[in-house]
């Protein structure tokens, strides 16, 4: 009884975090977007919003009994241009990737864009707007020649078929059309929290691990369908079913 009040709370305390880190950042992001130079204003945005997740997940870890091991990112900060593909299990996903990586950019759903808590911060750091695949290829392109480092989740939103959802061809004509490398990253969940089957006000099962490790790293495709089959097999060939669900809904 005592731990299940203890994950409402920690449920409770980890959304509202989120929330007063976005509002504390919002004024801010809204100000200096139309007075910085475009150059300045991504690095700035960037900077902040990994600095800022990593902040949050710190206080997941403090006060929310989450455990992330999320080292095998690090390997990724300095190695240039390349897409960092992974799966998408939970809402958290973004956060975790983004929270090691200094120069991401990432394709977002326009109405998160357009989110009053966190677009501004997203169009600061001239985060890519979910708008059609020809814009998403152009402007994921033009990222990766400016030397940033594009996540994207190739299911292109969170699995609801385990392993893995079918996957979109976006990715492989983003990486043909850029002749980027593809880096596959392997997210793990201890139980499916946040996904698309676990409502946002439900709470979680606790203590939660989280694991990132690092899968195969693909050269630029030539053809970009022959290499979707291929990123889909990896993938189920290295993603582990959820843990079952222990809590009632």
């Amino acid at each position: 009884m005592l731990w299940a009040a203890y994950e409402h709370l920690a449920m409770h305390m980890g959304l509202g975090a989120l929330a007063a880190l976005c509002l504390a950042w919002l004024p801010f992001a809204m100000l200096l977007h139309p007075l910085l130079p475009a150059s300045a204003g991504q690095w700035l945005g960037r900077q902040v919003i990994m600095r800022g997740f990593r902040a949050y997940l710190r206080i997941l870890t403090a006060l929310c009994a989450c455990r992330f091991d999320l080292e095998a990112l690090d390997a990724l900060r300095h190695q240039g241009p390349l897409i960092v593909a992974a799966n998408h299990p939970s809402l958290l996903d973004a956060v975790l990737i983004i929270s090691r990586l200094p120069n991401a950019v990432c394709v977002m759903k326009a109405s998160l864009m357009d989110n009053l808590l966190f677009g501004s911060a997203a169009r600061l750091a001239r985060y890519i707007r979910n708008d059609g695949a020809m814009q998403i290829i152009g402007q994921s392109r033009d990222s990766l020649a400016s030397g940033a480092q594009l996540v994207i989740f190739p299911e292109g939103t969170r699995t609801t078929a385990f392993p893995i959802d079918r996957l979109t061809p976006t990715l492989g004509m983003i990486a043909r059309r850029a002749e980027a490398p593809v880096q596959t990253v392997i997210l793990e969940f201890s139980t499916p929290y946040l996904g698309k089957a676990w409502p946002l006000f439900r709470r979680p099962v606790l203590p939660l691990h989280v694991r990132a490790r690092l899968g195969r790293r693909f050269d630029a495709p030539t053809d970009h369908a022959a290499f979707t089959r291929e990123l889909d097999a990896h993938f189920r060939s290295e993603i582990a079913m959820p843990a079952p669900d222990t809590h009632d809904h």
